[in-house]
């Protein structure tokens, strides 16, 4: 690409050394850095890009943009300094990549809790009405069918314009985002431009990060603010309206709003809700109608999540009642109150469930078909928000029996999160057990038949982090082996 084009959306800066006429590519890693491309220093929160601008240079980069004057050969590569890198890489990616998200349907999710079941929602309801679709979140890349890996729930902003421009070049027609309150602080959203965006719920989480609730919800608020103010081109905000951030949220954007929840008014409504042990019903109001509706997703929380997806799917011009007939279809959301495949005499589900109000969620979902006692196994993540650990741990009391464990414990010990966790429980039934995969056979060892067990805070992940290593993990599979193991299966 032609470097001054590029670096005309930059309007402060200083140049030292003679800009190359054309440009390859961008980085911000050095590691993956040739000839001909651009290298920006960023800083992160342990690795400051300016340190390995030689290192780029070396490599082949003909220009550097950096914060500060930088002592590199300006005979190789040219140095350009600005204020902001981040901000610099927002507009020089967009600009390389000609503004990828303006071509396409764009659909972004944020909120505590059920982020990742409404975009796997949308995503998979796209893709049954035949259009293609990409989803980045928590599971990864998913290239309308084809999974990549990442390393965050929101990635940052040269990576989340390369993973739309991958879209674009497999004419996907839409791309569906989770959202984290860290990639909209930290500007990881910038330069994407929303059609809709869909709001689940805010609960206590990431307070070692946000420091306060207000702080919190302002930052999901951003998302909103985001969808900006050129009303000649139709944009959506959808909201739960149950939640106590409906009505902030209501005036973050200048754009219609499109209402869902069970006891508040609204646009998609909820009534007669049956649960069963295999499925969900109710009877849904909509701007549409009114629609009996089925789902293989269980529990109250998965209502919420199915009202959300429909009303996003419906503000791009979905017809209800074609929502109403592909989410019967729909299989459970990979590692979100996921039933076990078993013969073992009990009942055992994978559930994601790492806050106070999702393990609540989690629980009071298998309560209507509760025949004998309810084991519910937990852990949280070590070096993270330890403020939530006993209100976790409280919530998780409603289960008869409970078994307080780690998640990714990382540079903590365990008995320092489990004795944490322990602080909140209201009944003596209950084991801490730091080793989580002793902690997921200690489960299926107590159990007895009509039991339901729920392995909550890892989910999908088959995977644990110990210090900074990946550790292969899967609760499923070790509840399954001690199953066999137990029941002679």
């Amino acid at each position: 690409m032609n470097t001054y084009e590029l670096l005309s959306t930059l309007k402060v800066k200083t140049i030292y050394g003679e800009l190359p006429s054309n440009i390859s590519n961008l980085h911000v890693d050095s590691r993956k850095v040739q000839s001909g491309d651009i290298f920006i220093c960023t800083r992160g929160f342990t690795v400051d890009g300016h340190d390995y601008a030689l290192d780029a240079v070396e490599k082949g980069a003909v220009l550097i943009v950096a914060e500060k004057q930088l002592d590199i050969n300006l005979e190789k590569a040219a140095l350009v300094v600005v204020k902001d890198t981040f901000k610099a890489m927002g507009q020089l990616v967009n600009k390389y990549y000609d503004y990828p998200s303006m071509k396409m349907n764009v659909f972004g999710v944020t909120g505590t809790n059920g982020k990742t079941s409404v975009t796997n929602l949308i995503h998979s309801i796209l893709r049954k009405d035949g259009q293609s679709s990409a989803l980045s979140g928590t599971i990864g890349f998913d290239l309308n069918g084809e999974l990549f890996p990442s390393e965050n729930t929101t990635c940052d902003v040269m990576t989340n314009q390369e993973m739309i421009q991958k879209a674009l070049d497999r004419d996907i027609e839409n791309m569906v985002l989770e959202v984290s309150s860290h990639g909209l602080t930290l500007g990881r959203l910038w330069g994407v431009d929303f059609d809709v965006v869909t709001f689940t719920n805010l609960s206590h989480d990431h307070l070692d990060y946000h420091q306060t609730m207000e702080h919190y919800g302002y930052a999901k608020g951003l998302l909103f603010s985001q969808l900006g103010q050129d009303l000649s081109r139709p944009k959506y905000a959808v909201l739960n309206s149950d939640d106590e951030w409906y009505e902030r949220y209501s005036k973050m954007t200048a754009h219609e709003i499109i209402s869902y929840g069970l006891e508040s008014y609204a646009d998609f409504k909820a009534e007669k809700i049956s649960y069963y042990n295999d499925l969900t019903a109710f009877t849904l109001h909509s701007p549409e109608g009114t629609f009996a509706v089925e789902s293989k997703l269980l529990g109250k929380f998965n209502v919420y999540n199915l009202l959300a997806a429909m009303a996003t799917l419906f503000a791009k011009g979905m017809p209800v009642e074609k929502l109403v007939k592909i989410i019967k279809e729909l299989p459970p959301v990979n590692g979100r109150m996921e039933k076990v495949v078993s013969d073992a005499p009990l009942s055992m589900y994978i559930d994601y469930a790492h806050t106070p109000d999702a393990i609540e969620n989690a629980i009071q979902s298998v309560l209507p078909f509760k025949e004998n006692k309810i084991i519910f196994l937990v852990g949280t993540g070590g070096n993270r928000d330890k403020s939530k650990r006993p209100a976790m741990a409280e919530k998780a009391s409603i289960a008869d029996y409970v078994i307080l464990t780690t998640d990714d414990p990382r540079y903590e010990s365990y008995d320092s999160i489990v004795n944490d966790l322990g602080k909140g429980m209201i009944h003596n039934n209950f084991a801490l057990i730091g080793d989580r995969e002793e902690a997921v056979k200690h489960a299926i060892d107590v159990s007895e038949p009509g039991d339901i067990i729920i392995f909550a805070g890892k989910g999908h992940e088959d995977y644990q982090i110990i210090e900074n290593t990946k550790y292969p993990h899967s609760d499923k599979e070790i509840a399954i082996q001690r199953c066999k193991e137990k029941y002679n299966l």
